[in-house]
């Protein structure tokens, strides 16, 4: 046995894969990887595979980049770990000082993984509202088709099925407002006008629940678990303005689409230029993690205001603390991995570079727009997603169990791309530092596989 079927075997004897139908890898042979550098995974067998989707959206800068690398084993050489409660240590602040200074928002409280982020800004929310002495707020609305994570709060607020269904006799019941994503518009209407009309949904939940909830939560611009579904920014500046006329926090969920990856450092900051308003749009909670280390260490942070900070503020008797923690909060290396992240953002104009990076992708793929079984290839920035269907026109799905995505999955595996469809939605979400060969290779993969998967058999 060789080394990578001895891995693939001792993998099934032992391990429980996240997202993962285990009995897949009965006949579909788990890839062993051995090492990555920049783009590129390297397997046991010698074999590489261009990362087209950085790591489940976490590897913005490719992998084991030098700067991010050596800060962390500096940091190794000084201080791995220390409780966080009572004691301080200058990575964690230096990190929270510099996202403040980025997200414009005041405080920085640490979580360890994107859906303890949204878990973090769901109860700040609610307890915000018991400690201000107003009426108690206990119900979020979200938009259907939105993903915030995996843990019972975070999935309570999502809607899509796929990973929802299965728990709901757990989960807390928010108000589903009808997404806003743009798939669906009626034929000539633009993104703008079909995301305007469909705020009249969220402004009729905001009238008839606003007095009992905490808070509204969103992924801006793109729904990316959904099916990389996206809509217009118009959406979050309108937003903004209704939970602020109806007295509820706005918690904006940049997990998957913070630090550039649509172009803008925020995709919320896409607001401001959509409605040309000297001011970003902020929500009262940014939750962050994914490409905050650059991929290497796990790492989250939720950003707030002073105003909630401070209605925490008080004696410890009255109750008033927000005493939600983890083992690892602040730990100095993640710090230290997410501080060598910023600093790589400095070194150039990497958002200049995205937006570039994003056309050249959009150009390679753009035959796909008039591809038989392509119902639309959709755009927002290093996010483009290329929805497969049985029926383009009638906007009719290829039944989920015939999993045409897969397919496209394995001829991409066979050719050296790592592409993971969601369902019939096969996306590119590459690190920043691909190049316009690899761009070449991704684009000419993914149109092969479509070709191959949307064939009769």
């Amino acid at each position: 046995m060789n080394a990578s079927s001895d891995l693939r075997q001792r993998t099934l004897d032992h391990v429980w894969h996240p997202c993962t139908q285990m009995k897949d890898h009965e006949w579909l042979p788990m890839i062993p990887i051995a090492s990555a550098e920049g783009a590129w995974l390297t397997g046991t067998d010698g074999k590489r595979y261009l990362d087209a989707v950085s790591s489940w959206w976490t590897n913005i800068f490719g992998h084991r980049h030098p700067t991010i690398v050596q800060r962390i084993k500096e940091q190794l050489d000084t201080l791995d770990h220390v409780i966080f409660a009572g004691f301080t240590h200058e990575p964690a602040v230096k990190l929270a000082e510099k996202l403040c200074a980025l997200t414009q928002l005041d405080r920085c409280f640490y979580a360890d993984n994107g859906s303890s982020a949204v878990e973090v800004a769901l109860k700040m929310s609610a307890h915000y509202w018991r400690n201000s002495g107003k009426p108690e707020k206990t119900r979020f609305i979200s938009l259907s088709n939105g993903y915030h994570g995996e843990t019972l709060g975070a999935l309570a607020v999502g809607d899509t099925g796929l990973y929802r269904d299965s728990y709901s006799p757990l989960l807390m019941q928010p108000v589903f407002v009808p997404s806003p994503d743009c798939f669906d518009r009626a034929p000539g209407t633009s993104w703008e006008d079909h995301s305007r009309r469909m705020f009249a949904h969220m402004e009729f939940a905001l009238e008839q629940h606003a007095k009992d909830t905490a808070a509204v939560i969103v992924e801006p611009l793109v729904q990316c678990a959904g099916g990389m579904r996206m809509y217009h920014p118009i959406y979050l500046t309108m937003l903004r303005d209704a939970c602020t006329r109806h007295g509820v926090h706005l918690i904006v969920d940049e997990i998957a689409t913070g630090f550039g990856r649509t172009g803008m450092m925020w995709a919320s900051d896409w607001a401001k230029v959509s409605s040309r308003t000297p001011q970003p749009i902020r929500g009262d909670f940014m939750c962050l993690s994914k490409g905050l280390t650059g991929g290497t260490l796990p790492l989250a942070a939720v950003m707030t205001t002073n105003s909630i900070y401070e209605a925490f503020y008080d004696d410890y008797a009255s109750y008033k603390a927000f005493l939600h923690s983890h083992s690892y909060t602040g730990n100095p290396l993640a710090c230290a991995a997410a501080l060598a992240t910023l600093e790589v953002f400095e070194s150039e104009n990497w958002l200049a570079r995205n937006r570039e990076l994003g056309h050249l992708m959009w150009m390679r793929v753009s035959e796909l727009v008039s591809h038989p079984h392509v119902a639309e290839v959709r755009q927002q920035g290093l996010i483009l997603a290329i929805e497969l269907a049985k029926n383009p026109r009638k906007r009719e799905a290829y039944p989920a169990h015939e999993r045409r995505g897969l397919r496209v999955y394995q001829h991409a595996l066979e050719k050296g791309v790592l592409l993971r469809p969601l369902g019939n939605v096969v996306y590119f979400m590459p690190p920043y530092v691909t190049t316009t060969e690899e761009v070449a290779l991704m684009a000419k993969t993914a149109i092969d596989g479509i070709e191959i998967a949307t064939r009769d058999r």
